[in-house]
């Protein structure tokens, strides 16, 4: 008689899996809780230590850990050896393992959770079974997820077994969770000890959903997520409205979340092609919105809009004028909703968070063959305090707004990135170019041929990386900027310390760059 072993923390569906076994003549095998769950929907179990000879020890840490189970799933029915060893043992084959694992995620996203807690909720004995099953996959079906359940049903009322195929798959399944599971504990584990840099980087991630194409409709795509994710996250958005995100709308929406996290007082960003078009501060974020509008109101058409307060009827009156691609804030007004939910393909998505900072995190990039771990550059919610002079002059007071909001942007361009901005607004944003002075004229240009009536008596410059040459001091002086602030470092610092005395512009080191490739 076949027999099929069932250890689960996840009940779902569990009832139906066993009176299916039970139909096709299946002897069932269980431990504690999954025999209770059974016994009381009536179905007749063999308990595990009477297949053991030993009851269950060390506060159930050791159970299922018996050649008894093991020899059971493990034995190749074709290998004459392995049968008369069983035969000489009087041990029976386990044709069916299904077993899911204690629940260690949930366990360790408690607030507070201790390590002594973290280690007892480490599953031993599930995963042994688990990865005895599935390398035997040729005579064993092993179940680790109820959503399978349903197909192995189906395959023992139509066939009474299931086929090597799907052996095949749910193995190749089982490998992939113990795989996860075990990378979760060593993410866990390394961040606990305090693991600066382990000599390997295990990292796992769960299927979120199957995207329509990647960058361009020529590749494939998928979206996972972390499977710790922070409620601040593109990964844990509740859309609210519109058509599924495609691979590029989560990068630029990621993105956007990443700069409007440097900025407290209201704050509306702009955003497109991973780039910032505008950036505005006010006094509400109705104010905030407009002046981001007015940064690059030509820019903005097809873009991302994100704000850090909650929107109003009258802000979303304001978007529903512009064809957006995505409305990020942390909530929507029942009026708001009613008013941009009339466009059905505007994505609206509610992020939660936006009032904690992020804590420090590392980011990936694949390259061919590797990856590349760096510590995030997340908001340092550096100021002017830390900052030192370089060349003759003091900034003006009211100046310092300026420089702050155009170095919080900069370091959110890619690179070479320069960025121009009054003490509310961006005004000009040069990204991306080749050379530095190219970003700067970019930038320039932009803030004074913008067509709105704009703030630019007192104009600033901000550049994510030092002036390697004195042409973009210079290009500022011609201008009319009024200070710059830049990391410094360059072995040309003398000459634009030099052009920025000339033409009385006072200048700001900062000592750290944001490049941004």
């Amino acid at each position: 008689m076949a027999r099929a072993l069932i250890s689960v923390s996840n009940k779902e569906g569990l009832v139906e899996l066993a009176q299916a076994f039970k139909e096709a003549g299946i002897e069932i095998i269980s431990t504690g809780g999954s025999k209770k769950h059974l016994e009381a929907a009536g179905i007749k179990v063999i308990p595990v230590e009477e297949v053991t000879g030993f009851k269950e020890m060390l506060d159930g840490r050791v159970k299922t850990l018996h050649p008894n189970i093991h020899a059971g799933i493990l034995f190749q029915r074709d290998h004459a050896d392995h049968v008369k060893t069983m035969a000489d043992n009087h041990l029976q084959a386990i044709d069916y393992v299904v077993v899911n694992f204690y629940p260690f995620k949930e366990t360790i996203s408690q607030s507070q959770v201790s390590l002594a807690e973290a280690v007892e909720n480490i599953d031993i004995g599930g995963p042994s079974m688990v990865r005895a099953g599935a390398k035997n996959y040729q005579d064993v079906t092993v179940l680790t997820d109820p959503k399978d359940y349903a197909s192995v049903i189906d395959s023992l009322k139509e066939k009474q077994a299931t086929t090597l195929e799907e052996r095949q798959r749910l193995a190749a399944k089982a490998f992939r969770l113990t795989a996860a599971y075990d990378a979760l504990i060593a993410q866990y584990l390394t961040d606990r000890f305090e693991e600066e840099k382990p000599e390997r980087l295990t990292l796992t991630y769960e299927l979120k959903e199957t995207l329509r194409y990647g960058e361009n409709s020529q590749q494939e795509a998928e979206f996972y997520q972390a499977p710790l994710a922070d409620d601040y996250s593109i990964s844990q958005a509740k859309q609210l409205n519109g058509k599924a995100l495609s691979y590029n709308n989560i990068k630029d929406a990621n993105a956007a979340l990443a700069l409007i996290a440097e900025f407290d007082q209201p704050c509306a960003v702009a955003l497109k092609h991973m780039n910032p078009c505008g950036v505005g501060i006010g006094q509400t974020i109705e104010e905030a919105f407009e002046r981001c509008y007015q940064a690059d109101s030509m820019s903005i058409y097809g873009g991302i809009v994100a704000v850090n307060q909650e929107i109003s009827k009258e802000l979303a009156e304001r978007l529903h004028k512009i064809f957006l691609e995505i409305v990020i804030a942390p909530a929507f007004s029942e009026e708001a909703l009613a008013v941009l939910k009339t466009k059905k393909n505007l994505r609206l998505l509610e992020v939660k968070g936006f009032d904690h900072k992020l804590s420090p995190a590392k980011e990936y990039v694949s390259v061919m063959g590797g990856l590349l771990v760096q510590d995030q550059d997340i908001p340092a919610y550096e100021n002017h305090e830390q900052w030192q002079k370089m060349g003759q002059y003091d900034v003006d007071p009211k100046d310092l707004p300026a420089l702050e909001l155009a170095w919080k942007v900069v370091k959110h361009v890619k690179s070479n990135a320069i960025v121009v901005a009054n003490g509310h607004q961006t005004l000009g944003i040069g990204a991306g170019q080749m050379n530095r002075v190219g970003s700067a004229q970019l930038a320039l240009d932009e803030a004074l041929a913008n067509p709105f009536e704009v703030d630019r008596d007192r104009l600033v410059l901000a550049s994510d990386a030092y002036l390697p040459m004195a042409d973009t001091a210079e290009l500022a002086a011609q201008h009319g900027i009024k200070a710059i602030v830049q990391p410094g470092g360059s072995i040309h610092d003398d000459d634009s310390i030099a052009v920025v005395d000339q033409a009385k512009i006072p200048m700001l080191k900062t000592g750290m760059r944001h490049f941004r490739h």
